[in-house]
């Protein structure tokens, strides 16, 4: 119960990061509001880990570096570059593909991960979920830029391939292994910056939008990281990665409320394939459990 409590947790902070994004962009270029992001929210672990007294022990800093790039950095420059050719819809369907990439790879980087029918099963039918809930958009005839989806599919890959790495290198408390990533994302971002955007044409934001680069760097990255964090160490990198599906779900939900767009029919079936994805996962990881443990036990 705790896992499915942080995956809807995970999936609605990150949901919500739509509406706040909204008010950053419209001032601010995509790769500053990742910088303020990643910022605020390693600012907000810092002081909890002061507050909890936590420290890095046993994982170095060049290997924080190393995941930071592949679950931080890169994404968010991707996914910030291919959104300006394609549609969120197109975006968030491609984004879907991140629980394939994590199967699939899983057994190469985690010691003890295997493909099985019923957590292969499990990924299709969430993908179908996310289609489901965007295809009145698809439908409608939308054009697709190859290189942007392109970009959006890389940047969802390393994401992918960093929650791996988290799993299997990152041995710290799950509070300082989101604050180090942060840290070294916001680092890898601002040194990047110059080269991405013209920061000599920036002008003094609103306070909505600094507001919203803090809503989004506390709730929704520091906050949430920290609960990704977790919810791997719990359940597993494959398991976390279905917060992907929940994402653009709630998203649309967030939407329709706050922002007055309008929900499709289609929500509603989407939403039971998207649960019914993890709900199917995580039984087909206990069947797979008691059947080692009765293994064990015969033996």
């Amino acid at each position: 119960m705790r896992s499915y409590l942080l995956l809807l947790a995970i999936g609605l902070l990150w949901g919500s990061q739509f509406i706040f994004m909204h008010q950053a962009v419209t001032e601010l270029p995509p790769i500053m509001v990742a910088a303020g992001r990643a910022l605020c929210g390693s600012l907000t672990l810092g002081l909890l880990c002061l507050f909890m007294r936590l420290k890095s022990e046993h994982t170095p800093w060049r290997t924080y570096m190393l995941i930071a790039l592949l679950d931080a950095t890169l994404p968010f420059i991707m996914v910030a570059w291919g959104q300006q050719y394609v549609d969120s819809a197109i975006a968030a369907v491609v984004m879907g593909c991140i629980p394939f990439v994590t199967i699939l790879m899983a057994p190469l980087l985690v010691s003890g991960e295997k493909i099985t029918k019923g957590g292969l099963v499990s990924v299709i039918i969430g993908f179908v979920g996310v289609l489901v809930l965007f295809w009145p958009k698809l439908a409608s005839g939308m054009n697709a830029g190859l290189l942007g989806a392109m970009a959006i599919l890389f940047g969802a890959s390393c994401f992918a391939i960093g929650l791996l790495m988290i799993k299997r290198f990152a041995k710290d408390h799950p509070v300082v292994v989101a604050r180090n990533i942060l840290i070294s994302s916001a680092i890898q971002l601002l040194l990047a910056a110059p080269f991405v955007t013209d920061l000599s044409a920036l002008t003094m934001p609103s306070q909505q939008a600094i507001g919203a680069v803090a809503v989004l760097g506390v709730f929704c990255t520091g906050l949430v990281y920290f609960l990704y964090m977790a919810l791997i160490q719990k359940a597993g990198p494959t398991f976390a990665s279905f917060s992907n599906y929940l994402v653009p779900l709630f998203g649309v939900m967030l939407g329709a409320l706050f922002l007055g767009e309008q929900i499709q029919s289609t929500t509603g079936v989407a939403l039971a394939l998207i649960l019914g994805s993890v709900a199917l996962n995580q039984w087909a990881q206990q069947r797979r459990v008691q059947r080692e443990a009765a293994l064990c036990q015969a033996s």
